[in-house]
């Protein structure tokens, strides 16, 4: 195996790993203090509605069929993110619920759409820090970096609401690293199958359609999730603290 290869995964894996950080805030929540839930909550959407907005869209539309125009590409970017959104309404409709209690139930919801949709926008990272590591290893550490550091709010995002749900800090954990690791299997699909035929088309498709997803999940999981537990001003202040984070993590990655 080439030694740029080798760097590439060890980034990939690095950077998903960098989710159990974000886990371990369920070791500080010791009596399960809801306040935790409204702080990951918020602060989880601010930083997957950023992340959509700033990077996963005009990624996606500057990609996408390039010669077309700008209406055209308008169209279908929205296309995709129509159909992310319908997918994300669909994993809601037919998750099965697994906890009697309500509110336990809506919690183990929220962290298993998140943990879907998670993996769902990691294997895509992956596949673009292998093969930008591989080309540039400085480029890819860069794009690490960045990647780590949005990781670990959305190991928040899956842990908190599972440990409250079902009071399992191994489940909690265990989910957390699952999504995490999916960046490793990106790096693996890049390396064995994926890399000649990845274009920009079909990258920009994904973008869009995992934008849509984590929209989605924001929107109608993860605020009222939060907005159950508080109130509308401490949601919104954690929100925008997510959403500057992220902003934060895209001028250091640029």
């Amino acid at each position: 195996m080439p030694e740029s290869t080798l760097y590439a995964f060890i980034l990939s894996f690095l950077a998903g790993i960098s989710t159990i950080i974000g886990a371990f805030v369920i070791f500080i929540d010791k009596h399960k203090n809801n306040k935790i839930v409204t702080i990951s909550l918020s602060f989880a959407a601010g930083v997957m509605i950023c992340v959509s907005l700033t990077d996963l869209i005009p990624n996606s539309f500057s990609m996408i069929l390039k010669n077309a125009s700008i209406f055209l590409r308008f169209i279908l970017t929205l296309i995709f993110i129509v159909i992310g959104i319908i997918i994300s309404m669909l994993i809601d409709k037919y998750l099965p619920d697994n906890y009697s209690s309500s509110d336990n139930k809506g919690l183990y919801k929220i962290g298993i759409i998140s943990m879907v949709a998670i993996i769902l926008h990691n294997i895509p990272e992956g596949i673009a820090t292998f093969i930008t590591s591989s080309n540039n290893i400085k480029l890819g550490m860069t794009l690490s970096i960045a990647i780590a550091l949005h990781n670990i709010p959305e190991g928040i995002s899956i842990a908190v609401p599972i440990y409250h749900a079902t009071n399992n800090k191994f489940k909690a954990i265990t989910y957390s690293l699952i999504s995490g690791m999916s960046e490793v299997i990106g790096s693996i699909l890049a390396y064995f199958f994926l890399a000649p035929l990845i274009n920009e088309h079909v990258m920009a498709s994904l973008y869009a359609i995992i934008a849509g997803i984590m929209m989605h999940i924001s929107i109608y999981e993860l605020i009222p999730g939060a907005y159950k537990e508080s109130t509308l001003k401490s949601v919104l202040k954690y929100f925008i603290i997510g959403f500057m984070v992220m902003i934060i993590s895209h001028l250091l990655m640029n």
